[in-house]
């Protein structure tokens, strides 16, 4: 009998396209930022997509954290995050993630080759 996975599979984001070599760039200016945004157990919700498009007006590499009360697998949760916020999901460490969305009009972050 074929293996059925009881939540869906969540479809990949288009924009996750970056190299190795960029994440770990990306993990490193990361290192001191605190989380700013937090998803609670309402998960996903408007409030909390305009907390990150807020956080994104003030840099392009954000963290957050998947509180515990929020019944989700945290990598998932992370990829629905990455989703709903149109970002790079960069890392998932513990329940905190990393988030880059670089600017359209002005990118203040060089990414390596």
């Amino acid at each position: 009998m074929p293996f059925t996975p009881i939540i869906p599979s969540i479809e990949r984001f288009e924009i996750d396209t970056l190299a190795g070599k960029q994440r770990r760039h990306l993990r490193a200016l990361a290192y001191d930022l605190k989380p700013t945004v937090s998803v609670g157990k309402s998960g996903i919700t408007p409030a909390v997509v305009r907390s990150v498009d807020e956080a994104y007006r003030n840099s392009e590499l954000i963290k957050a954290r998947l509180e515990r009360s929020w019944k989700i697998d945290r990598k998932e949760g992370a990829q629905e995050l990455a989703a709903a916020t149109e970002s790079h999901l960069i890392q998932v460490l513990g329940r905190t993630v990393l988030l880059y969305r670089p600017d359209p009009d002005e990118p203040e972050i060089r990414l390596p080759d």
